[in-house]
C-alpha cells in the first residue's frame, strides 16, 4: 500500500489530501520504485492550480530517487536494488512507491546523496536544456537570471560561471544576494522593485545581456525585454508573480530585434534521447562538485506546507520530501 498525496480539486495547497493507494505490479517495461527523496518544483504549483493538466489520479510530482523494487517485463539494464532518480513523465512523484517506465530511470552514482538528487534533478536538467540547447552559453556570454538565489536560478549561477559567462541575478532581499554571489554572480541588483533593466544597462555600458532567464512572469517579463542586446534571447521559464500578460510582436523587434523562447522542460524531458544527455552531463557536474545546491527538506504529509512555503518565496536553494 503506498502513501501518496493528492489533489482534491485545482485550487490552494488546502486541496491536497495524503491518502493511500493500492500497486498494481509492474508491467511490461515498467519497474516498481521505493522513493526515498521526492523532489518539489514550480510545476507542481502549477500542477495544483490548474495550469497544467494531472492524470486521472491526481497525484503531483515530477521527479524523485529511490531504489528499484521490482521489475517488470522486458526490463533491460535495472536490478533490483539499483539506487535510480527519474524526472519527467509520467506525473504522480508525490508518493512512497509507484511505478514507472524502466527508460525513465536513471543509475546514480555512489557519490551523490539522494537528497543532493531529489532536490535538484529537474531543476538541473531545465538549467542544461536553457545553457546549452535555448542559448548555447559559454566563456564571453553575459546572462541574466532572476530569483538568483531560488533553486533554478543558483543552478544556472553556477554552472553559466563555470562554463566562463558572466552571471548578473537579480534577487529580493540582502541576505539572498549573498546567496547568489556564492553562488558565482558576478553582480547582483537588490530589491523586489529596483530598477533592474538600468541596472543592467549600466554593467553593460548599454549593450545588454545576450540571454536572460526570466521565472518570475507578470510584468517582470516586458522589463526583461528591456535587458537583452539585439539578436538575443528572453526565455520565459515561470510565472511565480502570476499569469503573463500578451506580449505585442512589435515589443520584439524590428527595433529590438529580440528572441522569445518560452521553453519547457517537460518537452525536452519527453524527448528520449535529449533526456538522456541532460541527465548525463547533470550527474557528471554534480559528481565534479560543478552543481549543488542546499536543500530543505519535508515529511511527505507536509507537502502542503512546502508548496506553501516555494509559492511565497519563504525559501532559499531547494525542496523534497521524504516519505
Amino acid at each position: 500500500m503506498a502513501v501518496i498525496v493528492r489533489l482534491k480539486a485545482p485550487g490552494g495547497v488546502e486541496q491536497l489530501e495524503l491518502a493511500s493507494a493500492d500497486l498494481p505490479p509492474p508491467g511490461c517495461g515498467e519497474i516498481r520504485l521505493q522513493q526515498t527523496a521526492i523532489g518539489v518544483n514550480s510545476i507542481d504549483i502549477y500542477q495544483r492550480i490548474g495550469l497544467y493538466a494531472l492524470p486521472p489520479e491526481r497525484i503531483p510530482g515530477v521527479e524523485a530517487v529511490g531504489i528499484v523494487a521490482a521489475l517488470g517485463s522486458e526490463v533491460a539494464g535495472l536490478a533490483v536494488g539499483d539506487r535510480v532518480a527519474y524526472a519527467g513523465a509520467p506525473v504522480g512523484a508525490y508518493a512512497s512507491e509507484r511505478n514507472l517506465p524502466s527508460w525513465r530511470c536513471v543509475k546514480l552514482p555512489a557519490s551523490v546523496p539522494d537528497e543532493a538528487v531529489a532536490a535538484a534533478f529537474v531543476k538541473s536538467i531545465t538549467a542544461d536544456m536553457l545553457l546549452s540547447r535555448v542559448f548555447p552559453v559559454g566563456r564571453g556570454t553575459t546572462i541574466l537570471v532572476h530569483s538568483a538565489a531560488g533553486g533554478l536560478g543558483q543552478l544556472l549561477t553556477r554552472w553559466a560561471s563555470a562554463l566562463g559567462a558572466v552571471v548578473i541575478g537579480t534577487v529580493g532581499s540582502p541576505e539572498k544576494a549573498e546567496i547568489a554571489r556564492a553562488a558565482g554572480a558576478r553582480h547582483v541588483i537588490v530589491g523586489r522593485d529596483a530598477d533592474f533593466a538600468a541596472a543592467v544597462a549600466d554593467l553593460t555600458t548599454g549593450r545588454g545581456v545576450d540571454v536572460a532567464y526570466d521565472g518570475v512572469g507578470g510584468m517582470t517579463l516586458q522589463k526583461t525585454l528591456g535587458c537583452v542586446r539585439p539578436f538575443g534571447v528572453v526565455a520565459s521559464i515561470g510565472q511565480s508573480a502570476g499569469p503573463i500578460p500578451p506580449v505585442d510582436v512589435h515589443d520584439l523587434g524590428p527595433r529590438r530585434s529580440l528572441m522569445l523562447a518560452r521553453p519547457s522542460v517537460m518537452a525536452h524531458m519527453n524527448d528520449a534521447d535529449a533526456y538522456c544527455r541532460s541527465a548525463e552531463r547533470v550527474l557528471a557536474a554534480m559528481v565534479d562538485g560543478v552543481l549543488h545546491v542546499t536543500g530543505k527538506a519535508y515529511s511527505l504529509r507536509d507537502a502542503a506546507l512546502a508548496q506553501a512555503d516555494l509559492e511565497a518565496g519563504r525559501t532559499t536553494g531547494a525542496l523534497y520530501l521524504r516519505p
